[in-house]
């Protein structure tokens, strides 16, 4: 049974930092292409970062680019989306998610796992 936990999440104020953590089980993140997402209230689910099979394929939406950095510890079986920067328009619930897939893809629909969410607020 896989089961992806997110943690990490909370309350920070503008030009903050918080690091999300996705603990993995029941798969392997080396044999997955790893993603984060996001939803905000009244918004479609969004492709935030991605990290292929090999750790140095990572990948990033325009609107974190610089911002924040996706990294993998295989020994923990955890991805991490270290978000630096923080902006009010990242306020969502931040999903990590698992695809099959070799190729580095960024729609939500395409992913067959996911996790329960972890809520990140950023106050102005």
């Amino acid at each position: 049974q896989v089961q992806l936990v997110e943690s990490g999440g909370g309350l920070v104020q503008a030009g903050g930092s918080l690091r999300l953590s996705c603990a993995a089980s029941g798969l392997t993140v080396t044999s997955y292409t790893m993603g984060w997402f996001r939803q905000a209230p009244g918004k479609d689910r969004e492709f935030v970062s991605t990290i292929g099979r090999s750790a140095s394929n990572a990948y990033y939406a325009d609107s974190v680019k610089g911002r924040f950095t996706i990294s993998r510890d295989n020994a923990k079986n955890t991805v991490y989306l270290q978000m630096n920067s923080l902006k009010p328009e990242d306020t969502a619930v931040y999903y990590c998610a698992a695809d099959l897939a070799v190729v580095i893809r960024t729609r939500p629909a395409l992913y067959d796992y996911w996790g329960q969410g972890t809520q990140v607020t950023v106050s102005s």
